[in-house]
């Protein structure tokens, strides 16, 4: 994927997870690293159960659910 692809995916994906996880967004910056990371973090869970999504469509579903994952992981460590 293209730079200007890899911002795309990680803006829409860092808003749907804001938007899921009720936090309503972070801010276009922290979206888009969100996603990208939430990316990464997809792309390993979604490897290690052997899934696999293809197309722009399937990056911002995987940069979705690794974005939930994050955001879900850092509110459980701001809790304690």
């Amino acid at each position: 994927m293209g730079f200007l692809t890899w911002i795309v995916v990680g803006l829409v994906a860092g808003w749907l997870a804001g938007q899921v996880m009720k936090g309503g967004g972070y801010g276009i910056v922290a979206d888009i690293i969100l996603g990208i990371l939430g990316g990464v973090v997809g792309g390993w869970v979604f490897g290690m159960l052997g899934l696999h999504a293809g197309g722009l469509i399937g990056s911002i579903i995987v940069s979705f659910v690794g974005a939930v994952i994050l955001v879900w992981i850092t509110r459980l460590l701001k809790k304690k």
